[in-house]
Formats: structure tokens, C-alpha cells, sequence
């Protein structure tokens, strides 16, 4: 089943529509899609900040962040098994509470991916680390077009690469938790660092590890090019997002005791990582790792940033011609170019969009704080594609569930506003 257009307006131009994306899309490559875009430098970056306020009970902290990210992917999974959204987060938004509603997403949605510049300028600070002396603007623009060009060229090849990169950057993160575990001091759940700062300090570490295992919500972007999205998006949503989960619970168990937490507390992974790992394996984990992780998340996101915004297009928010699919490759490559070009200029011009990217973060919070709060209309938004879906539950159910969601992104915003982390996460 397929959502219907949220607006009545026809386009002359045939190639004007979500219609002509490819659906090439399997489970596989939407799992590696989420993979990728999970696995981020959050893992290198916010692993020793969940440290310095949950102590060893970080990789706790990880199976609990994960309900949060899972919380916040909710709508994406009921809503994604009920039809084919093909313009994304904004038709399911749109949908559950309505036009006007769906054209403020977009406005925020495209704020929001500003960061987009964030991933490569961060991929130019770890090849750097390694390889000095190259200029950063210059390696920031270099992989930023590598992938725009990537996607230019269609997402069945986007999607071959990401295959390949997601089995390299687990191989990397499993490299550190197998030479990690054996180094690990006697007495882990035992010891004073367990719980340091007690339960308030452990659910402030929760908000970054939950920041950590995100990601896999954009999957609901690539409905359009599925083969079968209301089975394959719900499957590949949950499972990236406990595989990834898994692995960064073993990589916390690593990071915080190998090394006393107070050496480690509020420090990059890299400082274990030096301390576990050899020289060579160092830097593979870091080519492998930090690298690849930053690649994979900035190919899906190239991915997904276009999909919602074609759709607005089409129903009228911006101007039509600019959602012209490409017909050799299935792109809207003129979105594409434009997302491009907003990657390009804090790069070439050092503009700083920590502070707007942080922002717009809080707004994205609420954005989806009401699209949980809308599901519970979902029984009336898509009555038959909701009958049909494998994830079809009762009313009570379903209310139960959406405000149990609702009262954790609420949770997890009010611990974030009191502690002012909104800098903090957005770097």
C-alpha cells in the first residue's frame, strides 16, 4: 500500500514525481544503510562523556540510550509497516498531523541537515591525526564530493559501497572490543566505579548514549526505493539498531575498564584505544573506524536528506522543477547539488553551525515528540494498511505504548535542557 500525496496538486512534468525513484532496496542494504548512518564519531566522541557520568555502567547506559532511539523510531516502524512512504519522515508526519504541519518539518528538516558539513570537516580531523599536513578545507571538500557525486550516480551503487564500508567499520570496533575484553581490570560491576554519579548522572549519560545509537529513524526516508518498505523498513530499523547497540555496550565495557575511569571519564575512545591496541592496529582502527564510520553516516545521509524534501516538491512547498528526477539514475539531482552546495559553504567559508545545528536538534525533538503523539491516530490515518500490518496492535495497545514513548522523549529533553548539553551533543 502506498500513502497518498498530502496535497491534490498535479504536476505536468511526469518526471516531477516520488514515483520514478528505483526501488532497489533490500534488507540488506537497508540495514547497512542504518548501520552506517547509526555508527557515527559519536561512538569515538560521546562514549567517554557517558563515562564521566555513568562510570562502568556505560555499556548499561547503551541498552538503555537504544530504548530511547527506538522510542523516537516508533512512528517510523508502525507507520512504515502500514505503507509506502515515499516522501519519508515528512509524508509520515504529514500524514499524522497533517499538511500545514508536514511544511513546518521541512523547514526545520532542511535546518537540521546543515550538519552535513559537520561529518566532513570531522572526517578531515581524524585523516589528519593520521596523515598531517594536508589542508583540512581541502580533504573536508574532497570527501563531501566523493559521496555527493556517489549518489549522484544512483543509490543501488550508494548502497553497494555502503555494503562494503559497514563490514570494514565493524571489523574495526570488533577489533577493539577483542583485544580490549582480555585487558579488562578484575572486578567491573563491582568496583567504585560502578553508578559513580548515581541515577540522575546514569540517565544524563543515557541522552548521549541514545545521541550514539540514533540514526536509524532516516531509514524510513528510503521507503520510495524499497522493494517491500512496510516489511523491510520496520526490520531493518530494529535490527541495525540492536546490532549496533550490542557492539557499542562490548565497546563501553572496553572503555571504561581497561583504564581507571577517572583516566578515561570526559576523554575521546582514542585514549584506550592507544592503550589496548598496537601501533599498526591503531591506526587501522582509526582508517577503519573513525573514518569509515564518518563516511557511511555522511552516504546515508546523502541518501535520505533528498527524499522528504522531493516530496514537498511535489505537493507544492517548493518550487516543482527542483524535484526533477534524473532518468538515467533515478536522483533528484538537483536536490542533491543543493544539498551539495549547503555542505560546501561552512566549509569554504568557516561559518560555524554548531550552535544552529544544536538548535535545530531541540526543534527536531519536538517534531518528533508530536509525530509519536500523532501515531495514536494511525488506526484512522491508514485504516487498511494498519489492518495488514505485522505490527498491528490494539488501540489500548497502541495508546499505551505511544505515551509510554512520548513520557521518554519528554524525560530525556528536560534532563537535556537542565544540563545544557545541546553544544555538547551537536559536536
Amino acid at each position: 500500500m502506498e500513502a497518498k500525496k498530502l496535497s491534490s496538486n498535479k504536476s505536468n512534468d511526469n518526471q516531477i514525481t516520488t514515483k520514478k525513484l528505483k526501488r532497489v532496496l533490500g534488507r540488506k542494504e537497508l540495514v547497512a544503510i542504518g548501520i552506517g548512518q547509526i555508527i557515527g564519531a559519536g561512538i569515538f566522541s560521546l562514549t567517554g562523556i557517558a563515562i564521566g557520568f555513568a562510570g562502568r555502567s556505560v555499556c548499561i547506559a547503551f541498552i538503555v540510550g537504544a530504548l530511547f532511539s527506538l522510542a523516537i523510531s516508533i512512528p517510523s516502524i508502525f507507520v512504515g509497516s502500514s505503507a509506502r512512504l515515499r516522501g519519508g519522515q515528512y509524508t509520515m508526519v504529514g500524514l499524522l498531523l497533517g499538511k500545514k504541519f508536514s511544511g513546518f518539518f521541512i523547514m526545520i528538516f532542511i535546518v537540521a541537515n546543515i550538519s552535513i558539513a559537520i561529518y566532513a570537516l570531522s572526517f578531515a580531523d581524524y585523516f589528519l591525526s593520521l596523515i598531517p599536513g594536508i589542508p583540512r578545507n581541502l580533504l573536508a571538500i574532497a570527501i563531501l564530493t566523493i559521496f555527493f557525486v556517489l549518489n549522484l550516480l544512483g543509490i543501488k551503487n550508494a548502497a553497494r559501497i555502503q555494503n562494503i564500508l559497514v563490514v570494514i567499520l565493524l571489523a574495526s570496533l570488533s577489533l577493539f572490543v577483542i583485544k580490549g575484553i582480555p585487558q579488562i581490570e578484575p572486578g567491573y560491576f563491582t568496583g567504585p566505579g560502578f553508578f559513580t554519579g548515581g541515577w540522575k548522572d546514569f540517565f544524563m549519560a543515557t541522552i548521549f548514549t541514545s545521541y550514539a545509537t540514533s540514526g536509524a529513524i532516516t531509514i524510513v526516508n528510503f521507503s520510495g526505493e524499497c522493494k517491500n518498505p512496510t516489511k523491510d523498513i520496520p526490520f531493518a530499523t530494529i535490527v541495525s539498531t540492536f546490532i549496533v547497540t550490542g557492539l557499542f555496550a562490548l565497546v563501553g565495557l572496553v572503555a571504561a575498564g581497561v583504564l581507571p575511569v577517572d583516566e578515561v571519564a570526559f576523554q575521546p575512545l582514542t585514549l584506550v584505544a592507544t592503550a589496548v591496541l598496537s601501533k599498526p592496529l591503531f591506526i587501522i582502527f582509526i582508517a577503519g573506524g573513525a573514518l569509515i564510520a564518518l563516511s557511511t553516516t555522511l552516504n546515508a545521509n546523502f541518501g535520505a536528506i533528498t527524499k522528504p524534501v522531493l516530496q514537498a516538491c511535489v505537493d507544492g512547498w517548493f518550487p516543482k522543477k527542483l524535484g526533477t528526477i534524473n532518468d538515467r539514475f533515478g536522483t533528484p539531482h538537483y536536490l542533491l547539488i543543493i544539498f551539495y552546495i549547503i555542505g560546501m559553504i561552512p566549509i569554504v567559508t568557516g561559518f560555524d553551525i554548531k550552535s544552529i545545528a544544536s538548535y535545530a536538534l531541540i526543534l527536531m525533538n519536538i517534531t518528533s515528540l508530536l509525530t509519536i503523539l500523532g501515531t495514536l491516530r494511525l488506526p484512522k490515518a491508514l485504516p487498511n494498511g494498519w489492518n495488514n500490518s505485522a505490527f498491528k496492535v490494539s488501540d489500548t495497545t497502541l495508546k499505551v505504548i505511544c505515551l509510554s514513548c512520548a513520557a521518554l522523549v519528554i524525560f530525556q529533553n528536560v534532563l537535556m535542557m537542565e544540563g545544557d548539553l545541546k553544544g555538547i551533543i551537536a559536536s
